[in-house]
């Protein structure tokens, strides 16, 4: 199990989350300058809830300067839906003309497990930031969920450099709909599929048009991970024309076994990488030896890390590292 924390730096910022409430003895005169680090809101359990600590935020902090932005937990009671705070930020994106970087649901385990992260419809919110150049989604929700769920249109962003969605359910229709997105900047992309039994039902053929490239002429960086069909997502990459553009690649924290792995070796070369990410997988000691030698000869740095033991004649199951 990976275990998700809060990042200690975002967008190339440091993060800060400052005290709203007002009553812990400190204030604005102490925080720094807006465009100086990462904003991250957290909306304490029992304390105001997202308008109010948005409106605070507004009131006290330029927002024009701001740079980076974290959106911890929303709720102040119960879980909710995401929706209602799309909404709002997305209807104050003009005051925000610098922002770059943008974190949705920087949530622990702790907090919320990510499956139980009730997601929205992303695009309105991603449309009015033109100028976002690095987001990230975290959470979904399963399809018959009262609260909401997570979901995309195709649309068309100039300036996105890097796009991730963390999730322990990925839908097949949010991959279809990143698939579908003209996205002629983006750089780096990663997509944890997680478990069909928290909503994680994408399929290979919904990552068609994103193994393509055809939409992506400057990818550099794919991540497809966190899936219970990481071997047949393997297999599909190693016929895959975006590889031979990509510089790292990582097929991390699913249920690899050998059967994908040897069809990842035995597929196109993956010698031009710089680095191939495999942790958290069921690969034996002989398929590990090849990826090591293969990978020490070309120069390319791996990542065998997490290895679990998995007999196949025990038709034990195998996990991803992030579901619930």
């Amino acid at each position: 199990m990976t275990d998700i924390e809060h990042p200690e730096t975002f967008h190339g910022l440091p993060v800060f989350t400052p005290q709203l409430s007002g009553d812990d003895g400190s204030g604005p005169a102490a925080w720094p300058d807006a465009g100086a680090v990462a904003w991250r809101l957290d909306c304490a359990w029992e304390g105001p809830g997202f308008p109010e600590l948005w409106q605070r935020f507004l009131d006290t902090v330029e927002p024009a300067g701001i740079r980076a932005l974290l959106i911890g937990p929303w709720w102040a009671e119960g879980y909710d839906s995401f929706a209602p705070v799309a909404e709002l930020i997305a209807s104050d994106a003009d005051r925000f003309p610098a922002l770059r970087g943008l974190f949705l649901a920087d949530v622990t385990g702790e907090e919320c497990e990510v499956s139980w992260l009730q997601m929205s419809d992303v695009t309105d919110l991603i449309e009015a930031f033109p100028h976002l150049e690095e987001l990230v989604v975290r959470g979904g929700g399963e399809a018959d969920h009262t609260l909401g769920k997570l979901s995309l249109r195709p649309l068309r962003h100039p300036t996105l450099k890097s796009l991730r969605f963390e999730s322990g359910g990925l839908p097949g229709h949010v991959v279809r709909a990143v698939g579908g997105c003209e996205l002629p900047a983006l750089e780096r992309l990663e997509l944890w599929f997680g478990a069909t039994w928290y909503g994680g039902d994408a399929t290979v053929e919904d990552m068609r048009p994103v193994l393509s490239g055809a939409n992506f002429p400057r990818l550099r960086h794919l991540g497809l991970q966190n899936s219970e069909i990481q071997d047949e997502i393997a297999a599909a990459v190693a016929a895959a024309p975006v590889v031979a553009q990509l510089e790292s690649l990582s097929l991390a924290m699913g249920t690899l076994s050998d059967t994908g792995a040897l069809a990842l070796l035995d597929g196109q070369p993956l010698t031009h990488l710089t680095s191939l990410d495999l942790h958290h997988h069921y690969l034996t000691d002989p398929v590990m030896s090849r990826i090591r030698e293969m990978c020490a000869r070309e120069g390319v740095h791996v990542d065998l890390d997490e290895a679990d033991y998995w007999d196949p004649e025990d038709d034990e199951p195998r996990y991803v590292a992030v579901s619930e």
